[in-house]
């Protein structure tokens, strides 16, 4: 349970922060400051949370890591659930804070964070190129996050933030930049209308683009250097996690030639269960 709760948390503080710049600091700030508020967060929380549960925050990122076989599916199934429920209290949170604005706030008008395409919408681009970028977008994000968690740790969560970062300065005018399935949901509740009308394409294209970067990482996922002990090199579907069970088709291959290679001072046979051998004995006479 512990590793869904640091989900669910991941998730509120993502849309917490970064749609909470949106609403309140948009006014003060261009793109850039927005774009950095979404990697910012997320890097906070690869190291706040990430040693608990990997820090996926994002249904797209758990598809990816499902498909590329480094999780269960139990355990995906309550991480998505968890993330779409951090990002709803997000979202009702920011709702909450919102509405004691004296002066007013038009929910409709200024919006949520919420994501979308159209004319009303960013630079009023259209669904191709919205799903176009979405879909992109996501499956780079994706697959750079499976990628660098196969090496040193310490510098994941920067380079996963960095990413973040840059995909939002490039596409918060097209679609306000989903690339994360629970991100879109929390914020589309609260607003309605187009924002919920158009939530499906948010859901669908980056569950789709996460899947296919598993994929990908699952078919090329070693690079030559696997982890998992079994030496299968460029073969091997274990996922690159040390310890993992390799199901590569090399392995009765391997367990077979390894067993052949075993010095023979370690074989045990019949004749060595009583102690070392003896020869005849020989008789000095004089």
């Amino acid at each position: 349970m512990k590793k869904y709760i640091a989900e669910l948390f991941g998730t509120f503080v993502l849309v917490f922060i970064g749609c909470g710049t949106v609403v309140f600091s948009s006014p003060y700030m261009d793109y850039l400051g927005i774009a950095f508020a979404f990697g910012l967060a997320l890097t906070a929380m690869a190291y706040c949370v990430g040693p608990i549960s990997g820090a996926h925050v994002n249904p797209a990122v758990t598809l990816g890591v499902l498909t590329a076989g480094r999780m269960s599916l139990k355990d995906a199934i309550g991480y998505i659930i968890f993330q779409f429920i951090g990002a709803t209290l997000g979202a009702a949170v920011l709702y909450y804070m919102i509405s004691g604005k004296m002066s007013g706030y038009n929910l409709q008008i200024s919006g949520l964070g919420q994501n979308g395409w159209g004319e009303n919408y960013g630079g009023g681009y259209d669904i191709i190129t919205a799903a176009i970028f979405e879909l992109i977008a996501t499956f780079i994000f994706v697959k750079v996050i499976l990628k660098v968690t196969e090496g040193d740790l310490k510098i994941a969560g920067v380079v996963i933030g960095l990413t973040l970062a840059v995909l939002h300065i490039l596409g918060l005018a097209i679609t306000g930049v989903s690339v994360n399935p629970a991100r879109s949901f929390g914020p589309a509740l609260f607003v309605g209308g187009q924002a919920m009308a158009q939530l499906w394409l948010f859901l669908a294209v980056p569950s789709i683009a996460g899947i296919l970067a598993g994929i990908c990482s699952r078919c090329c996922c070693c690079g030559g250097t696997c982890k998992c002990g079994c030496d299968c090199g460029s073969d091997c579907k274990c996922g690159c996690q040390e310890g993992a069970a390799c199901t590569c088709n090399k392995n009765e291959t391997l367990v077979e030639t390894k067993a052949a290679e075993k010095p023979l001072s370690h074989r045990r046979g019949p004749a060595h269960r009583g102690g070392p051998r003896r020869g005849p004995r020989t008789q000095n006479r004089a």
